[in-house]
């Protein structure tokens, strides 16, 4: 039942993740979320059919106390989610074009359901603290279950971890970024088994170019969509969330926090590096990793405003 009678609020939709209009990954952002109640945000999250919708709210008290700027609160299209990393950049970007001003000088501090998330600016860019992380082995059954929903061979996967970083994921790290490009996964069979999937693979730096050069048509895309937006790309990144109604996700900033904390911490990755996802779905997501002296991880990229306006809600 609603709690307020419909009102026109301000709104926008942003591509996150990309400098450039529909090259991203779009997020609804309903600026004036007061008022709201549970199933008024998911009815409008499940009909705005993202993969994410956000709310942006005044900070709870405790919020407040601690400093948070605003709150926000993150639906996909069947549920809340406690964290998400798009929506938490689309956010900012959408609370910082309509004049929000933060009361730190060097942060945004965001509230939502894992807490307070710092948010900082570096020229066109946000970068968020990914959140702590929880990892885990998974068990051989799961693993051996989920690569056969991908369509791999055991000799495929190099690692594999259970991440959650308030967004639970199943992380799989792959022999090369081809194979991540040529994955068609059965929808089906990751839906019946419950997990997000996330796999990345890692790009021989020297070698990439001649590599590419004599990929498939997949990776012969990537390589025209790198080209075009500067840095050749260190890792290929797909996400997969049938269990929560979204097929591929074109850009994913919980899961590429989660695997830079994992592969920078297991050596897999350095410090700083660029991801490159979305390509199978025609995108070019860039998200910028980086981890400081102090060990915290910072996820980052630049956003875009395609829809400015108002919604009846």
């Amino acid at each position: 039942m609603s709690t307020t009678p419909p009102q026109n609020r301000r709104f926008q939709q942003v591509d996150v993740f990309t400098p450039i209009p529909y090259q991203g990954n779009p997020l609804a952002v309903v600026l004036d979320g007061a008022g709201l109640g549970d199933a008024q945000m998911l009815r409008f999250a499940n009909w705005t059919n993202l993969s994410e919708t956000a709310f942006v709210l005044p900070p709870t008290e405790a919020g407040r106390a601690a400093g948070a700027d605003y709150q926000v609160r993150i639906f996909s299209p069947i549920d809340e989610m406690r964290f998400a990393g798009h929506p938490t950049l689309g956010s900012c970007h959408a609370w910082l074009q309509a004049g929000g001003q933060p009361q730190s000088k060097g942060y945004v501090v965001q509230e939502c359901k894992v807490g307070l998330v710092k948010i900082r600016r570096v020229d066109s860019r946000l970068f968020f603290a990914a959140p702590p992380l929880k990892r885990s082995a998974p068990s051989p059954m799961l693993l051996a279950q989920v690569a056969a929903a991908l369509g791999l061979k055991a000799r495929d996967v190099l690692a594999a971890q259970t991440l959650d970083n308030g967004s639970p994921w199943l992380g799989l790290l792959l022999d090369n970024p081809h194979t991540v490009l040529q994955l068609k996964p059965d929808q089906l069979a990751l839906k019946n088994l419950g997990h997000k999937v996330g796999v990345v693979g890692i790009y021989p730096q020297p070698e990439a170019p001649a590599l590419i050069g004599r990929s498939n048509r997949e990776a012969r895309a990537f390589s025209q969509s790198a080209a075009a937006s500067g840095p050749e790309p260190h890792l290929e990144v797909r996400a997969f969330g049938a269990p929560v109604g979204i097929l591929e996700d074109p850009v994913t900033g919980s899961l590429n926090a989660s695997l830079a904390q994992w592969l920078i911490a297991d050596g897999y990755a350095p410090d700083q590096y660029l991801v490159s996802q979305g390509t199978c779905l025609d995108r070019m997501g860039r998200i910028h990793i980086e981890r400081d002296t102090d060990g915290q991880v910072w996820v980052g990229g630049e956003s875009v405003t395609c829809i400015s306006g108002s919604v009846l809600l």
